[in-house]
């Protein structure tokens, strides 16, 4: 076991100390303990290596904002201990990191296990809203909905010291981590990108799981070239806890015959690794192709002068503020007498405006809040009060910027902008069961 500085994870070793390596990847609000019921039976033929993700369990809580992050973290951690290459194993969010790896490094991946994963995990706006969630309320109705989404109903009633493990794993997590974790998920969509993913791949996913289901499975297994999908009766989400038997078999199976062997740039060829230590005798391995070697950098292409078009950019922003919904419903409005304006407003309010580095989205909203109660308009303050939750102000900070408005721009404007931003405080901070 190990503590780490904050470009690294806290992690821990299990099995033979020269075996090939294992990773076990967690989900969003567990801990390495998830994959306590494996350990066992992988820890004969692998080298086990499990993290936390930041804030979770006892990991110092440095939050990591994107999958990528994460990724480059876990990777900083393995150069710090020596191991280059490994297979993987992740659930959800760990999952993610899986695909992750296969993408950027795919020369560090032997296999990929990717369990209750999917290449986007439900919309931008959900998981932004659980993190508006967290910061109003805390992380306690999170926790106590977890078994809900985690377990079937038939194992959380039989098994309730594993429920009642599963809350308070969820409640002593950081929510500063959990929170920059569901950004992490809000931001993460590789579905253009899974052809690329070149590695041998098992897709495990539970039979009931309502949270990334069989349907997601599907999906990663028609865009990935080398996957097979296997699936877990009798589970929902967590299935490494619920059915721990069926997923320790699939792994040992996986791993034990479809570890594709390195390959070496220097003589263009692929390594044919030694049989692993206490490995139990299978069949042969199939014969992998050797993966192609990336080309040379073709030589740039001359760049125009000027500045960069900032529609790309404001249009990225407005979603990530406004939230998809509403831009959807806005751009699905527009009609040819419209457009023109919806360009603009893209282009120079979100685009020049909202991207300029010189405040942050907090302020941006505060000082939006303000010119808006000054101006009267209601309807766009309810979309920006929404927009200030997203971007990090809790609802006592945006009832002391409505103050600060009501001395300046008036108690009439401020007794109205109480009352629409009161009915959106409620609507997007009540925890949903």
């Amino acid at each position: 076991m190990s503590q780490t500085a904050p470009n690294t994870l806290q992690y821990r070793f299990d099995g033979p100390e020269d075996a090939p390596v294992v990773i076990l990847g967690p989900s969003l609000g567990t801990t390495w303990h998830m994959w306590d019921r494996q350990v066992p039976e992988l820890a004969k033929q692998w080298r086990v290596f499990r993290f936390d993700l930041p804030g979770h369990g006892g990991s110092p809580a440095y939050p990591a904002g994107s999958v990528s992050e994460l990724a480059a973290r876990l990777l900083a951690t393995l150069d710090g201990l020596g191991v280059q290459r490994f297979g993987y194993a992740g659930c959800a969010l760990g999952g993610a990191v899986g695909v992750e790896l296969a993408l950027r490094h795919p020369e560090r991946l032997a296999s990929l296990a990717l369990i209750a994963a999917s290449p986007r995990f439900g919309t931008a706006d959900e998981f932004r809203q659980r993190g508006v969630i967290v910061r109003t309320n805390g992380l306690d109705p999170i926790a106590r909905s977890s078994p809900d989404r985690w377990f079937t109903g038939g194992f959380a009633a039989a098994q309730p010291a594993i429920t009642e493990w599963a809350v308070q794993m969820v409640r002593t997590t950081d929510p500063g981590c959990y929170i920059a974790a569901c950004e992490a998920l809000a931001s993460f969509d590789v579905r253009p990108e899974l052809a690329r993913v070149g590695v041998p791949t098992l897709v495990l996913v539970g039979s009931d799981d309502q949270v990334t289901g069989p349907a997601e499975a599907r999906t990663l297994v028609a865009g990935i070239p080398d996957a097979r999908l296997a699936v877990v009766p009798g589970a929902s989400h967590l299935v490494p806890v619920e059915q721990p038997a069926a997923v320790s078999d699939l792994l040992v199976r996986h791993f034990s015959t479809a570890w594709q062997p390195a390959f070496d740039h220097g003589t263009a060829q692929t390594a044919i690794p030694a049989a692993p230590v206490h490995a139990v005798p299978a069949a042969a391995p199939p014969q992998v192709a050797p993966i192609a070697e990336i080309a040379p950098a073709m030589a740039p292409e001359p760049q125009l002068t000027g500045r960069p078009d900032p529609y790309d950019a404001g249009i990225k922003v407005r979603r990530e503020v406004l939230g998809d919904g509403h831009v959807d419903r806005t751009l699905a409005e527009t009609d040819d007498f419209s457009a023109d304006f919806q360009e603009f407003v893209t282009r120079y309010a979100w685009g020049e405006v909202w991207d300029r580095p010189g405040l942050d989205r907090r302020t941006r909203s505060c000082v939006t809040l303000t010119a808006l109660v000054a101006g009267g308009h209601l309807e766009e303050l309810a979309f920006h009060t929404r927009a200030a939750l997203r971007n990090g102000l809790t609802p006592g900070e945006i009832g002391e910027v409505l103050m600060q408005a009501a001395v300046y721009c008036g108690l009439p404007a401020a007794t109205s902008a109480f009352r629409v931003a009161q009915q959106v405080v409620r609507e997007e901070t009540t925890p949903t069961e």
